[in-house]
Order: structure tokens, then C-alpha cells, then sequence
């Protein structure tokens, strides 16, 4: 029992994020066991705002309801919003209905806001100040709202309406003399989010201006709450981790801990879709059968030619992909990259396929040969390279996700752009194909 209490002491005197990790690496009985000594001690809270919100959920439908309800009570709105839709609808019902009324509208109000949005991130704790109060009053103010705020990075002046009047540097606050008005430390031009905005223009916000946090307005542009840095680090590290699962062809829902059930019902369309594509080149090549069998070597440089057609596809559609999530790419600018893609794989074609047109000639000691690889391999590479720029910006133009589509499209196109031209090319060069 002693040595229990003392490597409780030593757990509590950590960082809440190292006892989330810990929380992560035991099994779901022994992490609802120590969450809830944890609960004893005053860290629950904090640690499962660490927690990856499926997690936490996971944990808190083990413990007492209403033990669970009190750390809801104890943890940032907006982290508590996050664990509350992870929960089954009955199981969240139970718990609000437990909280105090305070609590409970609090929290049903930010459930109403879609999780993508503004107000899905957004805490209503919030310092907001009159533009009437003197530095002196201010300072009293946030001393008594610090710790229900949490992390104040700045102060907000609302009128009578609650209507966001400006922004409000505590450090201008604090150096300015006890009966200055804030009238003359306000900075009337606030940078503001609406609460129905998207979550990913939200972080290029934050991208762009480098601030900590941003108020939140309605479209009376009356003060809602405000959102902080931390939260939208968790935007863009979803949105990369979705990017990224998209391209590869792997459902964004799925992780490590996914059954593998659940991993064949969610890659199995993507793996079916992936068959189709890989059908169609090969319906190409068997168009071309008898070309094949009468010059065998095309055999054997044809994945050579697709697959350097596909690299360098994949290649500008990534950078193109990057590009829009990170709001670099508008209609001009995505027609001076296809050109800049053009130019780019020219060279890149002239040089490759002057590489593997030599090879050929010094293997098979047929010139023509040589001429037709090296012209199929430039064409295969320029035409990647465009439509690496084109399928990206047509999918965001359909409203479609660039990363979703791009890879599968791509794929299919430069392999059976590939096959085609090689074996046309071949067919006009070659005397024994005529």
C-alpha cells in the first residue's frame, strides 16, 4: 500500500501529458483503475486532456458516472466537448445530466457546433473587459478570472452588447499606469474568426499572424469565446495525418489500435478501387499483345517507363497538395505551376529518356528501339508532370479532397499513358512490327 501511495505522489508531481502517456500504455482496466486514483488526487482532469479523445472516451465509460462527471466538470470546455462526442449518446446524456445547470448548457451549447468549425474548438472562458474599466480595474478582473480562463494570452474589450471592440495586450495592461483607461491600450483592429468558420482556414490564421490565440465572434460579431494555439497544433497535425492517409489509400479513421475487422472494411474499397485502375493498364497492355510478342524487350522496359512516369507525377501532386492545404495556391498561380511542371519535366524527360533510349541501343543494338523508349519515356514524364497539377486543383474545384483522389487517378492515367505510347511508339519505329 505504501509503495502504491508513493508511486502515486511521483505520478502526480508529473507533467499531465507524460501521465496521459502512461494512462496509453496500460490496459483499459489498469488505466481505469489509475485514473480514478488519479480522480482522488485532482490530476484526472488534466491528464485526459492530454489524451487522444477516443481514449479518454474509452476510460471514462469504465469509471463511476459520477465521478466521470465531475472531471468533466474540472476539465477546459473544449477538451470536455471533445471527450463528450466520443461517448455514446446515452452515456453523454447521463453525464450532462449530472453536471450542474452552469455546466451542463455550457457544454450542450458548444455540442452544437460541428466539430470542424470554429466553435467546435473554441473555449467560452474567455477574459472580456469594458473599454469604461482603468488598467487597475483590469488587473483585478483577470486575478480573479485567471484560473476559470486558464491560459490568458490576451484580454478582450466587448461593449455594453458584448460586441468585440478590440484586443488587449496584458503586457501593455500591466506597464501602464493604475488609472489609465483602456480606451488608449485597446488595438482597435482585431483579427477575429466567425464561429462557423473551418477548422483548417482557423490554423492558416493562426499560420499567418502568429498568434496565440483568437477571439471567437458571431455574425453580430459578439465575442463567443476565443480559441488558443494548442488546440489548432491538433487541427493541423489532423489534417496532415489525413493527407497523408488519404494519399497512400488508407482510411483516415483508421490507427494502430484498429481491430482488423474494422482495417478490411475500411481499405477494402480503396484495394477494389485500386484493382479497377490496375485492370484498365491492363487491358492497355493486352491491346498490344502481339507488339509485346514479336519485340520482347518491351516487355521489360515497360514498367521502367510507367513507373518513372509515376513518380514524377506523384511528386508534383504532392506539392501541389501541400500548397492548397496551406492556402498557397490560387487560379494564377496553379497555371504558372503547370507551366513550371511542363518546363521541369522537358528536362526531366530529355535526360531520362536520353538515358534509357542508350541503354536499350547498347542491350539490344537496335537504334529505333532507343528512339522509341526515349520518346515515350519524355512524353510519359511531361504528361505526369501536368497532370500531377491538373488532378488536384480539378478535384478541389469539384469540391472533392485533392489528397483523396489524386493518387488513384494519377496512377491510372501514367500507366496507361505509359503502355499506350511505348507501344505505339514501337509500332511507327520498328520495322519488325509493321
Amino acid at each position: 500500500m505504501e509503495d502504491e501511495r508513493l508511486g502515486l505522489r511521483e505520478l502526480l508531481a508529473r507533467d499531465p501529458a507524460d501521465i496521459a502517456e502512461t494512462l496509453g500504455e496500460l490496459s483499459d482496466d489498469q488505466a481505469a483503475e489509475l485514473l480514478h486514483r488519479l480522480y482522488l488526487g485532482g490530476a484526472a482532469a488534466q491528464a485526459l486532456a492530454e489524451m487522444d479523445p477516443e481514449e479518454s472516451a474509452e476510460l471514462v465509460r469504465k469509471l463511476d458516472r459520477q465521478v466521470a462527471s465531475t472531471i468533466l466538470a474540472r476539465m477546459d470546455p473544449d477538451d470536455a466537448v471533445d471527450l463528450l462526442e466520443e461517448l455514446p449518446d446515452d452515456v453523454r446524456k447521463e453525464l450532462l445530466s449530472r453536471l450542474s445547470k452552469h455546466d451542463a448548457k455550457r457544454l450542450t451549447d458548444l455540442l452544437a457546433y460541428a466539430p470542424d468549425t470554429a466553435g467546435g474548438l473554441m473555449t467560452p472562458e474567455v477574459v472580456a473587459l469594458s473599454l469604461s474599466m482603468t488598467a487597475q480595474d483590469a488587473i483585478h478582473v483577470l486575478r480573479e478570472r485567471q484560473e476559470k480562463a486558464g491560459t490568458v494570452y490576451y484580454a478582450y474589450a466587448v461593449d455594453g452588447a458584448n460586441h468585440l471592440q478590440g484586443v488587449l495586450s496584458l503586457r501593455d495592461i500591466a506597464l501602464a499606469r493604475p488609472d489609465r483607461s483602456l480606451r488608449d491600450l485597446v488595438i482597435r483592429d482585431a483579427v477575429s474568426v466567425r464561429v462557423d468558420e473551418d477548422a483548417e482556414d482557423v490554423a492558416k490564421r493562426f499560420d499567418k499572424y502568429d498568434f496565440f490565440a483568437l477571439p471567437v465572434v458571431d455574425g453580430e460579431n459578439r465575442l463567443l469565446g476565443v480559441i488558443t494555439v494548442d488546440d489548432v497544433i491538433d487541427v493541423i497535425r489532423e489534417e496532415a495525418t489525413e493527407d497523408i492517409y488519404r494519399m497512400g489509400g488508407v482510411p483516415s479513421d483508421e490507427g494502430v489500435g484498429t481491430s482488423w475487422w474494422d482495417s478490411l472494411r475500411m481499405r477494402l474499397p480503396w484495394l477494389f478501387a485500386k484493382l479497377l485502375t490496375g485492370l484498365l493498364a491492363a487491358l492497355v497492355v493486352g491491346f498490344f499483345e502481339q507488339t509485346i510478342e514479336k519485340v520482347a524487350a518491351l516487355a521489360v522496359v515497360m514498367g521502367v517507363i510507367v513507373s518513372q512516369g509515376g513518380v514524377s507525377g506523384k511528386q508534383t501532386a504532392t506539392i501541389i497538395t501541400r500548397g492548397m492545404a496551406l492556402g498557397e495556391i490560387d487560379r494564377a498561380r496553379g497555371w504558372r505551376l503547370l507551366a513550371k511542371e511542363f518546363l521541369l519535366g522537358l528536362v526531366n524527360g530529355v535526360l531520362l529518356g536520353g538515358a534509357v533510349g542508350l541503354i536499350m541501343y547498347a542491350w539490344k543494338g537496335e537504334a529505333l528501339l532507343g528512339v522509341a523508349v526515349s520518346i515515350a519515356m519524355l512524353l510519359n514524364v511531361v504528361v505526369a508532370g501536368m497532370i500531377g497539377v491538373l488532378i488536384p486543383i480539378f478535384l478541389r474545384a469539384i469540391g472533392r479532397d485533392p489528397a483523396m483522389g489524386s493518387g488513384i487517378l494519377l496512377t491510372t492515367i501514367t500507366d496507361a499513358l505509359g503502355f499506350a505510347l511505348l507501344f505505339v511508339l514501337a509500332g511507327l519505329l520498328l520495322p519488325a512490327l509493321r
